[in-house]
């Protein structure tokens, strides 16, 4: 059924078939707020629900964004009537020639590059958009480490909200230009992104009209990168694929794709089968790597040291959470040297045309290594998550490519330089 609350502003709060705030810890529940803590435990909270029916025909009758889902998000029925960036539907490529060259089977990329800001980051924020729209929020904010300002900072913009963004001043000039050019408040801050992450913490609990979409409404932006999950399966004709590989920053996108899934077959639009979670992180920042390769539930913080900047959070949240999913489902969490995740955006690019962040980098990478030690099978149905487009991070891959020569301007020349 449809949630209707009240804000402590007294407005009605639709939230749609959203129901309560459940601790992932403790499993307590607290009523649909602007909370991500649990007061019991302060363990995380995540949002339950209570599903309504849904067909396969009801969403493919939707709108070509993750609106098409708006039924398992915690937003209102009208959300695509208010201006939002409208994610999602992203294409999902058959990439036969990557499958040969990682000596897999199958292979489809799940390619999010085609987002408004060329990001996944689009999903959560439209959806922490919606949230705090009906949370009695106007300003809405974040600490990133890239992707998420440009989403946060373009999506506020089309609403019509100010916004305001922290980032790590180490950032890659791409980013903070593509942050930037939106005219909202960006800061940079001299320090890790952990470092801007807690500063952003404090921030929350100081300006009550601030919705940090990674912070205090966490609960509602997180589901968005369900959104992922479901277009899979709707666009593999829907079915769950045999495994896939998740890049790994806070963790929350491979736990939420997980549950997408899950939840597809606890509503009956997909047929229950086996499938396998596997992780990807860079090995400059790899504390959940590590944790699983020892055996630990706990994941240590790290001091990250890496190009993959936007998967360099050395204390991830969901760390712990992406640990279970992995060994539930019997994935395996592996990363990769800054040197491999050049080669594996030059692998996907050349391949397949499609030029990917330095986290997509890490997928590939990570897949070739994870293919080549037997841990995915060759034979099973994959699909990598690129999260992010190569034109955001430029500087990894500017040493490393560029033309073949510099030649006079005659066929003659050419012809030498191509020989050659």
């Amino acid at each position: 059924m449809t949630s209707t609350l009240t804000t402590t502003a007294g407005a009605a709060l639709n939230l749609g078939t959203a129901r309560e705030l459940v601790c992932r810890e403790c499993g307590s529940s607290t009523p649909l707020a602007a909370e991500f803590a649990c007061a019991e435990c302060f363990g995380p909270l995540e949002v339950g629900y209570d599903f309504e029916p849904v067909t396969r025909a009801d969403i493919e009758s939707g709108p070509p964004s993750i609106w098409r889902y708006r039924k398992l998000l915690p937003v209102p029925d009208d959300v695509d009537e208010h201006p939002n960036t409208q994610p999602g539907l992203t294409r999902l490529l058959r990439a036969d020639r990557l499958a040969h060259a990682l000596g897999l089977r199958r292979v489809w990329i799940k390619d999010d590059t085609g987002n408004p800001t060329h990001s996944f980051k689009d999903r959560v924020v439209a959806v922490a958009l919606a949230a705090a729209r009906q949370l009695g929020f106007r300003v809405l904010a974040c600490p990133s480490t890239g992707n998420l300002a440009n989403a946060v900072a373009a999506a506020a913009a089309r609403a019509g909200w100010e916004s305001v963004v922290l980032i790590p001043a180490s950032l890659e000039r791409a980013k903070v230009l593509t942050t930037a050019v939106y005219d909202g408040a960006l800061v940079a801050v001299d320090g890790t992104y952990d470092d801007v992450n807690r500063l952003a913490t404090e921030l929350a609990a100081e300006h009550d009209d601030w919705a940090f979409v990674n912070v205090n409404v966490r609960p509602y932006y997180a589901e968005g990168s369900k959104t992922l999950g479901y277009e899979v399966a709707e666009q593999l004709g829907w079915r769950l694929p045999d495994q896939v590989v998740v890049p790994i920053a806070s963790g929350s996108q491979l736990t939420k794709v997980d549950k997408g899934f899950r939840e597809l077959i606890e509503l009956g639009l997909v047929q229950a089968a086996p499938y396998r979670v596997f992780g990807a992180q860079a090995t400059g920042c790899a504390p959940v790597s590590a944790a699983f390769k020892s055996g630990h539930d706990v994941v240590a913080p790290v001091r990250p040291d890496t190009i993959a900047r936007s998967l360099a959070i050395g204390a991830p949240a969901d760390g712990p959470y992406a640990l279970d999913v992995v060994r539930r489902t019997g994935g395996a969490i592996e990363d990769v040297t800054d040197t491999e995740v050049v080669d594996g955006i030059r692998l996907l690019a050349r391949t397949e045309g499609v030029f990917a962040e330095t986290a997509g980098g890490v997928t590939v990478a990570c897949a070739k290594k994870l293919a080549e030690c037997g841990q995915l099978d060759p034979d099973a149905e994959t699909v990598l998550f690129i999260t992010g487009d190569g034109l955001k991070t430029l500087d990894a891959v500017e040493n490393h490519v560029g033309p073949r020569a510099t030649v006079p301007p005659t066929t003659k020349a050419v012809r030498d330089a191509l020989r050659s």
